[in-house]
């Protein structure tokens, strides 16, 4: 007998919460809006990121370098927080031995090797 009461108890209150869902649809918090964007979720690092690229900065060397021709008009250009750089060259292709030296702050420097112009510039931290 109990065990009935309770079936039928269950089935009122399933009904009841039935109409109340079809009547009333949940609504959902963006419904209005649609997906946000990147710029609208986006936190922390990744907010400051996307502010910095679009003002046109590249503060953590994120995009591709402009190549450059290593020529004496126009060298190969190193960041450095220091005034001096270890930098290697890979002076063919296909080389597979790296010639390394130092690059000082001022003047271009050339590889050892190959001819190529490298200058050093010096570059701030981002944070």
């Amino acid at each position: 007998m109990a065990s009935k009461l309770l079936l039928r108890a269950c089935q009122r209150v399933s009904v009841i919460s039935r109409q109340n869902i079809l009547l009333r649809t949940p609504q959902r918090a963006l419904s209005g809006k649609g997906i946000p964007t990147d710029d609208e979720q986006a936190a922390g690092l990744e907010r400051r990121i996307l502010q910095a690229l679009k003002k046109g900065q590249d503060p953590y060397s994120i995009l591709k370098p402009k190549e450059y021709t290593g020529t004496r008009d126009d060298p190969h250009i190193v960041p450095s927080i220091n005034n001096k750089r270890l930098v290697g060259c890979l002076c063919e292709e296909d080389n597979t031995a790296i010639v390394w030296f130092w690059l000082h702050e001022g003047n271009q420097q050339r590889c050892p090797s190959c001819g190529s112009h490298y200058k050093l510039v010096h570059h701030e931290l981002p944070h």
